[in-house]
């Protein structure tokens, strides 16, 4: 990590808020804390509300099906 760390760019998505993160992570709120603070750190976040093509797309999908 420490070769990467402020050198290159990495992209998370999630469709999770932080306060479900720890759900994710075992439970661990000091573990999920220094997950998020290492990858929020020169961080830039980006909120993206509206419908979500995935879902849109599938939806799509498994009505084309049962017709």
């Amino acid at each position: 990590m420490d070769l990467r760390y402020t050198k290159k760019s990495t992209i998370f998505t999630s469709n999770m808020t932080f306060d479900k993160w720890p759900q994710i992570l075992g439970n661990d709120e000091m573990m999920t804390k220094a997950v998020l603070d290492r990858n929020l750190h020169h961080s830039y976040i980006f909120n993206i509300v509206g419908p979500s093509y995935r879902i849109k797309d599938k939806l799509k999908h498994s009505s084309n099906k049962t017709k």
